[in-house]
């Protein structure tokens, strides 16, 4: 799948495994800080592939952070400390070309680093156009999109189906949830407000098209919850407290197939995004060893499909989708609830991740102080 352009052309200094990670296992650690999101999401990754790299590997323990969304300034804060306590960190791509442009993230070969598909094509082809930066090791497609209560739909009115429906307070009254940063809120914003999807980035870059958008938002603001954990959107519209609400897709996956609650998913306008690791710049030999030793076995064709087991992402090889099959524990098909689905992704919003990288200081800024605003 062609979500981006490749960035950030390969002319640094990369890091070849075959020399410094070649140490025999008497020279790793034996534990490992990841750092990850929490919730379902680490959960399948805790399943996949981090019980069964420990079970093969006694003696070695693991350790959870859930700080990703707070990982940029975290790694600049443990950076300028000269202490740098995590060995491998969960991000979204744009952080990882922030933290690569930065310095704060290694630049990797991922073909000596990464394990071949089961054919032996080069990791790099099999990860493709998902590598969108030097020091990003892809693992997951998501979608962020929008889940609301199927018995608060009005009576009458067809279930909400496009994304401009949760600007539509008269059709579908009731409270919404929505991420507390400008990510894709600025963008279906922008959308419904008639600016047309291939202009959206365009229009973002300018004072003006950023005022726009908070302008559209204002028309919802009254009414909006705003969520910072991905569990919090799940939860509440497992309350009744909101109408609708945007999150991650395999958040609501688990609220209408696990939880089996009152709830729909609205595939419209959904923002394609990557969630992959980067390695801590400047680790010591010896946790560097051991986290590499980890990242070949963790982003293998096998244990990508594996994860899709417990979450409905899609793996990021393409070798590993023909392996993805049922749910471990449900039994139900998991291709059809994925975000890829050709019946999910009839309209769909590619995330730009090289724009987010240069402007998300300045346009969170904004956005926070528009939300300061009564």
């Amino acid at each position: 799948m062609n979500l981006t352009k490749t960035l950030m052309a390969s002319t640094a200094l990369t890091v070849a495994a075959t020399g410094a990670f070649a140490g025999s296992h008497a020279d790793m650690a034996d534990s490992m800080t990841l750092v990850s999101w929490g919730g379902a999401y680490q959960s399948s990754q805790q399943k996949a592939y981090v019980e069964p790299y420990l079970e093969m590997n006694e003696g070695v323990s693991a350790t959870w952070d859930e700080s990703s969304a707070e990982a940029v300034a975290k790694l600049r804060a443990m950076n300028e400390a000269g202490n740098v306590t995590w060995d491998l960190v969960d991000v979204v791509a744009s952080d990882a070309i922030r933290l690569c442009d930065e310095g704060l993230a290694m630049e990797i070969d991922h073909d000596d680093v990464l394990a071949p598909a089961p054919d032996g094509t080069d990791a790099s082809d099999d990860f493709g156009d998902l590598i969108v930066s030097d020091c990003f090791i892809p693992q997951i497609v998501y979608s962020t999109t929008f889940g609301y209560r199927t018995d608060l739909v009005p009576e009458g009115v067809e279930a909400p189906n496009d994304i401009c429906d949760v600007f539509d307070l008269e059709t579908y009254p009731g409270k919404r949830a929505l991420e507390k940063r400008p990510i894709n809120n600025m963008e279906w914003a922008l959308l419904c407000d008639g600016v047309a999807k291939e202009d959206v980035y365009d229009v973002l870059e300018t004072e003006e098209g950023q005022d726009q958008a908070l302008a559209k938002l204002d028309t919802i603001k009254d009414d909006v919850i705003w969520w910072s954990a991905g569990a919090d959107t799940p939860q509440l519209l497992a309350d009744g407290e909101i109408f609708m609400g945007s999150t991650y897709n395999g958040r609501l996956f688990s609220v209408i197939e696990e939880q089996d609650q009152p709830v729909g998913m609205m595939w419209d306008a959904q923002v394609f995004d990557l969630d992959g690791w980067i390695v801590p710049a400047d680790l010591p030999e010896d946790r560097l060893a051991r986290v590499m030793d980890f990242l070949k076995f963790a982003t293998d064709t096998q244990r990508l499909a594996d994860q899709a087991k417990y979450i409905s992402y899609g793996p990021a090889r393409e070798s590993s989708a023909p392996l993805v099959s049922t749910h471990a524990e449900l039994g139900i098909e998991m291709a059809p609830h994925m975000p890829t689905d050709p019946n999910n992704a009839q309209n769909t919003f590619l995330y730009n991740y090289e724009f987010w990288a240069d402007y998300r200081d300045d346009i969170d800024a904004k956005f926070q102080a528009w939300l300061a605003q009564n």
